[in-house]
């Protein structure tokens, strides 16, 4: 049968490679009836991936020193922070020395926030396993992905490989191989690996037609914290429903600014992250979202904003929310006015605000200048 990698090997057999892998080492492979065969075991060379290697619409990760400092210097007995808007995860991660609450209304941030912040027991050395052999496996079988989106934000051959590694991820979950945080952390590793090579802007509104698929996915290994705060909860709700059962020390609020749908821009993400396999359509192969929109991107966003904090419970809270209220175009100015933000924080407590200059990830087509990220510190009643 000449030269098989173990990877290959997993696969044609339909087996755990991690447990393929330990028979390998302790010299047990005739225990599984394999053939003998020339066995090449795949190099276990692997990259490392932080929770900042991901592109994002307002993503806060250079803004984390401005942040921090806001917080250490006028705040008080700081003990669980709430990101009840959390994205990336990134604000949440500078806080890793209290109690942290997430939350999301996409499901594929909310995954990889259990990957980063559960603090549920997870095994390094299994998840190297893994990856190794989603990054050295070989698979061009028909999947969902390659009926759906091959040569549009992926080449079909990687298209073929994503399917494989995401069905794979679910299979060993339900056969109890892996816990729930070891699903996450494997979610999490496809997830970044697809952003580095998407043929996108940063985001999936719309793909580039006619271009070479020169990067192949490879996914690399998240590294989160082994001790997390064991009272650390991650969720996936409407904020304005989650604040109504919680209590924290600081909320930080980063809610959507303009009219931009993070659903409509992270579509194919959260599609892979949840792994429904719904059916998709028009040319940027979207799924149904209409239970993913933010009232935070429409006219409601004043009115959601004021139901969320008359229902906070937290001796602080922090908004941060941009300039934008007039400089860019319709879909681009914010949707809540200053004047509104400070009438609704002020009924809640004193409010002061700080700012700093801050270029903010975008698709490329805008250029505007003086823009500032700032931050409102409210110190309720």
């Amino acid at each position: 049968m000449g030269n098989k990698t173990l990877a290959n090997l997993a696969l044609q057999y339909n087996i755990s490679y991690p447990y393929l892998h330990s028979l390998y080492l302790n010299n047990q492979m005739d225990s599984v009836n394999i053939p003998s065969i020339q066995i090449k075991e795949p190099i276990r060379k692997y990259k490392i991936t932080k929770i900042n290697n991901r592109r994002y619409l307002g993503n806060k990760y250079k803004l984390l020193p401005f942040i921090k400092n806001v917080v250490d210097n006028n705040t008080e007995q700081i003990s669980i922070v709430a990101d009840i808007f959390a994205g990336t995860g990134a604000v949440a991660s500078a806080f890793l020395d209290r109690q942290i609450i997430t939350n999301d209304i996409m499901y594929s941030n909310y995954i990889c926030h259990i990957a980063w912040f559960s603090p549920q027991y997870f095994s390094e050395s299994k998840i190297i396993d893994y990856i190794v052999f989603y990054n050295t496996v070989e698979t061009s079988d028909e999947n969902y992905m390659t009926q759906n989106f091959s040569d549009t934000y992926f080449s079909k051959s990687d298209c073929s490989r994503i399917g494989f590694i995401r069905q794979n991820i679910e299979d060993e979950y339900l056969q109890g191989n892996i816990n729930e945080r070891e699903r996450a952390i494997l979610i999490t590793s496809l997830l970044y690996a697809m952003d580095k090579i998407a043929n996108t802007c940063g985001h999936y509104d719309a793909y580039r037609k006619g271009v070479m698929f020169d990067k192949k996915l490879e996914l690399s290994l998240p590294t989160p914290n082994p001790n997390n705060n064991i009272n650390n909860k991650c969720y996936n709700i409407d904020a304005n429903e989650l604040v109504k059962s919680i209590t924290a020390d600081l909320v930080y609020i980063d809610p959507p600014y303009n009219s931009r749908q993070y659903c409509d821009a992270y579509h194919l993400i959260e599609n892979v992250a949840r792994w429904e396999k719904p059916k998709v359509s028009g040319v940027a192969r979207k799924m149904d979202r209409s239970k993913m929109k933010s009232d935070y991107c429409t006219r409601k966003a004043t009115v959601a904003f004021e139901d969320l904090v008359t229902n906070i419970n937290a001796k602080y809270i922090l908004l941060s929310y941009n300039n934008m209220a007039k400089k860019g175009n319709d879909r681009s100015n914010a949707k809540i006015s200053d004047e509104d933000i400070i009438r609704i924080l002020q009924a809640k407590g004193d409010v002061r605000i700080f700012s700093e200059n801050y270029k903010a990830f975008t698709t490329g087509k805008s250029n505007i200048n003086d823009n500032e990220e700032r931050l409102f510190l409210c110190q309720c009643k």
